[in-house]
């Protein structure tokens, strides 16, 4: 299944689409209309780099992060891992894909079953796909949790006798027990205090290093974002606007969306002032289920002229690695 080559992106995605019917009558039998939570994205993730997605709530990051998962079915597009479409897989390679891709989720708490022991949650992948057992299971998990910065004692705990930043570790540990390539990073320290944020983002990052792990990280928290990816993917209703790498993308943001979300970034400084003409975007994003026509952000954008109603905007380089889909834009840059 391996290519065998680092210059095959570990994962690349192509024009996805996840689309989900809205159904309505007695029995749902009529189809009246289609959700595009995801709309045609594309962008890929180097081994042992870390690829962000942000953007509001409801533009479609973790519905990318389940399609990439096998959690939902794309409606168009495809998928790479390690150079083989997934939507060709047979039941062994399915197989193999689970062991090497895992997931960290939003909350520690509700992804962990409270009926079972820290012992069996980490061990239990161990034990389905490795057929571990006995002594040699009970200190795998051990030195999972010691990875994690947990005791090895904690094998004995359940769920609820665990604080959040505790349960969390837990996650990772599993997360790693079939030696993953990928780990699918969903706002896994958005349910966690400040200080605690901090500790999990650190041990994400030894990780990496110390494993060579690769991340799909999603986040609405843009400090994070910038401290632990590599690049940057800026998602609005279902498009990519805007992909560079981090420290372009917070140096030098292009896409309006991209500027507003920065400047909307808290500053902790009591002395910071905003500049005078900082205005926040109007309205609310629109629904998913009638997206404006042309250009998605049209509506909010400040930059928007009558074209853009009717013009839908490709994702296209403006410098190195930098890609960025504004119409507008582009026809400042070429006149």
């Amino acid at each position: 299944m391996s290519t065998g080559t680092d210059t095959v992106p570990l994962v690349q995605v192509n024009g996805l689409k996840v689309h989900f019917p809205l159904r309505k009558g007695l029995l749902f039998e009529r189809t009246i209309g289609q959700i595009k939570a995801v709309d045609g994205i594309s962008f890929e993730i180097r081994r042992g780099q870390t690829f962000g997605l942000v953007g509001e709530s409801g533009c479609g990051k973790t519905t990318v992060a389940r399609a990439l998962l096998q959690l939902v079915e794309p409606s168009g597009g495809s998928i790479f891992f390690d150079g083989v479409d997934t939507a060709g897989y047979d039941r062994q390679q399915q197989q193999f894909f689970r062991r090497r891709v895992q997931a960290v989720f939003q909350d520690p708490f509700s992804s962990l079953n409270p009926r079972m022991r820290v012992q069996d949650i980490v061990g239990e992948p161990l034990t389905i796909h490795m057929s571990t057992r006995g002594a040699a299971l009970d200190a795998r998990v051990r030195e999972l949790l010691e990875t994690c910065g947990l005791p090895g004692a904690f094998a004995r705990r359940f769920p609820h006798e665990m604080s959040g930043g505790q349960r969390q570790r837990v996650g990772i540990a599993r997360a790693l027990a079939l030696e993953p390539d990928l780990i699918v990073c969903d706002e896994p320290v958005s349910a966690l205090d400040v200080s605690i944020q901090a500790q999990i983002i650190n041990l994400l990052a030894h990780l990496q290093n110390e494993l060579g792990l690769t991340y799909l990280f999603i986040g609405h928290d843009l400090s994070v974002v910038r401290h632990l990816c590599d690049h940057v993917g800026v998602m609005y209703l279902g498009k990519l606007v805007e992909v560079a790498p981090a420290g372009t993308l917070f140096a030098s943001p292009e896409h309006p969306y991209t500027r507003a979300l920065i400047e909307a970034v808290p500053v902790p400084d009591p002395d910071f002032e905003r500049a005078r003409d900082h205005k926040p975007l109007p309205g609310e994003i629109p629904s998913s289920l009638s997206p404006p026509g042309g250009c998605v952000f049209h509506p909010r954008c400040p930059i928007a002229v009558s074209g853009c109603r009717t013009r839908i905007p490709e994702l296209l380089p403006r410098d190195a690695g930098h890609l960025v889909a504004c119409t507008e834009l582009d026809a400042t840059a070429s006149a």
